[in-house]
């Protein structure tokens, strides 16, 4: 007889209680994480399982909620298992394909439709869109806008166009080109861009969700800056006059990247810390 079988199924609460303990070895998040985990195996919202957490889970999704636990505990990340993350409250399909939004960025988001009207028609560029996070929400806030999306892996442009079909969104165009080789001669109200920044050695590259990024879309040569130079040395040859750039750096590369922008001939330049108060977004205008 195997006395397991008599056992009785775990509630809610216990799973979430047990998983989290386990979890806090390993996230930065283990109530979260376990949460989202559940919910998904029970196909119900978070908020559901707050308002029955004396429930009881049978063994067959007790088991199937085991075995994403176990990625997780071995370091695969959250939007990977469950194959989507929210951007500005936007939900988006994330997979290996593609960075997994990051928080932080959207404070590029933010920066960037304040120099948006709310009526405006611009045509305005995102460099390296992977899921599409920044276009699709830029795209979400300012519907009368054009927006063009680049990127160099086909892959992740594919990820984008279904985000972009599954929001309705039909103000993004998608283009495959590395930069700036797919946009041509058109002329820009907006670039911006949430390019990779970091250094080739970096042992973070070694930790955390970012093992499971794209290398291509983290690592920017030895010193993390060769995307960064590229966009901001040609932005002026795509940009409209009173046009601008933004673009997202590491938080030790706010000074390095304010040089290129003045190099380069921007004015109104700033750089912009983010919520952890490190300098994360710099821009510049180009004035023609």
């Amino acid at each position: 007889m195997n006395l397991s079988e008599d056992k009785p199924p775990r509630r809610i609460e216990d799973i979430l209680a047990e998983s989290r303990q386990q979890l806090a070895s390993c996230s930065d998040s283990p109530r979260l994480d376990a949460e989202v985990l559940l919910a998904m195996v029970l196909s119900v919202s978070r908020a559901q399982l707050f308002a029955r957490p004396e429930s009881p889970v049978s063994p067959q999704d007790d088991e199937r909620f085991r075995l994403l636990l176990v990625r997780r505990l071995q370091g695969e990340p959250i939007a990977h298992i469950v194959g989507h993350r929210e951007f500005w409250s936007l939900q988006l399909d994330v997979t290996p394909a593609t960075l997994i939004p990051r928080p932080d960025t959207e404070l590029l988001v933010e920066l960037a439709l304040e120099r948006i009207p709310v009526a405006a028609t611009f045509t305005i560029a995102d460099l390296g869109t992977g899921s599409g996070a920044i276009a699709l929400a830029i795209a979400s806030e300012r519907p009368r806008c054009h927006i063009v999306a680049s990127d160099i892996s086909e892959e992740a442009l594919a990820v984008a166009r279904r985000n972009a079909q599954q929001l309705a969104l039909t103000n993004v165009e998608f283009l495959q080109g590395d930069w700036y080789q797919a946009l041509g001669s058109t002329r820009f109200d907006l670039i911006l861009s949430n390019p990779p920044y970091i250094r080739a050695n970096d042992p973070h590259l070694a930790k955390g969700d970012v093992r499971f990024d794209p290398p291509a879309a983290l690592v920017s040569g030895v010193d993390g800056l060769d995307a960064l130079r590229c966009i901001i040395a040609d932005a002026q040859q795509h940009l409209r006059p009173g046009g601008w750039l933004l673009v997202e750096h590491g938080y030790d590369q706010g000074d390095v990247v304010a040089e290129l922008f003045a190099v380069a001939g921007f004015t109104q330049m700033a750089t912009i810390n983010d919520l952890g108060e490190q300098p994360r977004v710099s821009l510049g205008r180009f004035q023609g």
